[in-house]
């Protein structure tokens, strides 16, 4: 990874000053790992099998999860073969699909503000992880798809946490969960597409790897923005 240049560093401060200034303005139901209102209300209110409707909150809950498509992004950042893409992505899917299908079923729910800040600390490790600065800080490399994996796992408890709090019908639960886990699948299939046709773009620009290095340390900022919100939630509400 190139040195970040003084002008890059300003950039990344201006930028990740907006980035705090979006944060503190925007309402915090807004910023949690959430279920909208209006699906919240079908769930609590539809029984049975529901295949079609499920797949498709399922897909829409990655397709707008900032922090889900943040993490994907650095993932997918460095990656240059289908092959490793494949290979992390299906990783990260199959954490997020464990502990969202068990969590649910078994009940396990975890504070949401908690699981929240978690989530957000994965982005920052992604980006760190990106930016070569464990290899500088720590002298060796952690191994980065058992990282991916612990990480989906706990992206998918996030999720958990939130369809327990909406009490989903019994009826059908197991038929509607394996549903909704595959509109994930889908939704999260989608949003690789476009990063990945964005990338390939992005990195035919001579200026790619300063440039990268620019953006990742904007996502270490918005990771970091993303925590301190959910632990500031998480103790205005203990």
């Amino acid at each position: 990874m190139l040195p970040i240049t003084q002008g890059g560093k300003r950039m990344v401060m201006r930028l990740s000053l907006a980035i705090l200034t979006l944060l503190v303005l925007i309402p915090g139901p807004l910023l949690a790992h959430d279920v909208t209102p209006g699906d919240a209300g079908y769930i609590q209110e539809i029984w049975g099998v529901n295949i079609i409707p499920f797949i498709y909150l399922g897909a829409k809950h990655m397709i707008t999860g900032y922090d889900h498509i943040l993490f994907l992004l650095g993932v997918v950042f460095f990656l240059y073969h289908m092959r490793d893409v494949a290979i992390y992505v299906s990783l990260f899917a199959l954490g997020h699909s464990i502990t969202m299908l068990l969590g649910v079923w078994f009940g396990w729910g975890i504070n949401a503000y908690i699981i929240d800040a978690i989530i957000g600390l994965s982005v920052v490790y992604k980006a760190v992880d990106n930016l070569g600065l464990f290899q500088k800080w720590l002298g060796f490399q952690p191994n980065t798809k058992w990282a991916t994996l612990i990480f989906g796992l706990f992206h998918g408890t996030g999720l958990a946490t939130k369809i327990l709090e909406y009490e989903i019908a019994e009826d059908g639960l197991l038929a509607n969960l394996l549903a909704f886990n595959v509109g994930v699948e889908v939704g999260q299939l989608l949003a690789l597409f476009v990063i990945l046709i964005v990338m390939g773009y992005w990195r035919r620009s001579p200026n790619f790897m300063q440039q990268a290095t620019y953006a990742n340390w904007i996502m270490v900022g918005l990771g970091i923005m993303l925590t301190y919100v959910q632990v500031a939630g998480y103790l205005a509400s203990a």
